[in-house]
């Protein structure tokens, strides 16, 4: 199956790709936002190989591209680069083949912050930015996210990333821009599951489980499944963590706050 790429901005770092598998149709949808700290340092590639095992499983996937902080990214940007991903669903041609009733965003690391935000779009005020999804998600798998960006802040993650992200030298922005904070975009009645490797060192579990906590305290029912192995294991399409992954999508199962250790 080869991804069809479609354009939501005039810049060329503005696309998505989607793979969608043959009939019957409509297919459940999976949205893929890679990691990076916001930066360029990183692309669509980290994103690609886990589209094409979704796509082989039988679901649309779709892998996004975004701006990056530093080439016309950061806030708030990037957050209307994902809503307008997700949002151009409902006008592909042949969108009939998608069913948008079923939409699940998968995102690594910075990529798990804009998977977890676009699943609390729904809470947005009006005028923010991604307010009012055209699209609205479903479910959300979150591997090593950077889910509070106060603490991600505090604790430093990507050597100052949160803080490029948000806008350095700007008076507070972990305060006047607390819209592109997933833990204060609960609850978003979001189906969530957070996979973290046991030996992460560059988002600590600790990001996973206060998200976890704030979630199940508002409400919505979260899974944190803790794995062998460090931050780019989870996004391995041979790895247990994966696995993990797709059988959870399959299960389709609302489960309760638990923290489950895999492994010695």
């Amino acid at each position: 199956m080869t991804p069809e790429p479609y354009r939501y901005g005039p810049r060329s770092d503005q696309f998505l790709e989607l793979t969608v598998p043959g009939p019957p149709g409509p297919a459940p949808v999976a949205v893929v936002l890679h990691g990076g700290f916001w930066r360029a340092a990183y692309g669509v590639d980290l994103a690609r190989p886990l589209a094409a095992d979704l796509a082989a499983a039988g679901i649309a996937a779709v892998a996004v591209e975004y701006r990056w902080v530093g080439d016309g990214g950061g806030w708030p940007q990037t957050l209307e680069d994902v809503a307008a991903a997700l949002d151009l669903l409902a006008d592909l041609p042949g969108a009939d083949r998608l069913d948008l009733a079923d939409v699940t965003v998968i995102g690594h690391s910075a990529g798990g912050h804009l998977a977890a935000w676009a699943a609390g779009r729904g809470r947005l005020p009006e005028g923010a930015p991604g307010a009012a999804p055209r699209v609205r998600v479903t479910a959300a798998v979150l591997q090593a996210g950077v889910l509070d960006l106060r603490l991600a802040a505090a604790q430093n993650l990507g050597n100052g990333a949160v803080r490029e992200f948000l806008g350095a030298g700007r008076r507070d922005p972990l305060e006047d821009w607390w819209t592109a904070d997933p833990v204060r975009l609960l609850p978003t009645g979001v189906r969530v599951l957070c996979v973290h490797g046991a030996a992460d060192t560059v988002v600590p579990v600790e990001q996973s489980e206060v998200y976890a906590a704030a979630a199940a305290a508002a409400g919505d029912a979260v899974e944190v499944r803790v794995v062998p192995g460090d931050h780019m294991t989870v996004i391995d399409p041979a790895s247990e963590a994966w696995r993990i992954v797709r059988d959870w999508m399959g299960r389709g199962r609302a489960a309760g706050p638990t923290r489950t250790t895999l492994g010695p």
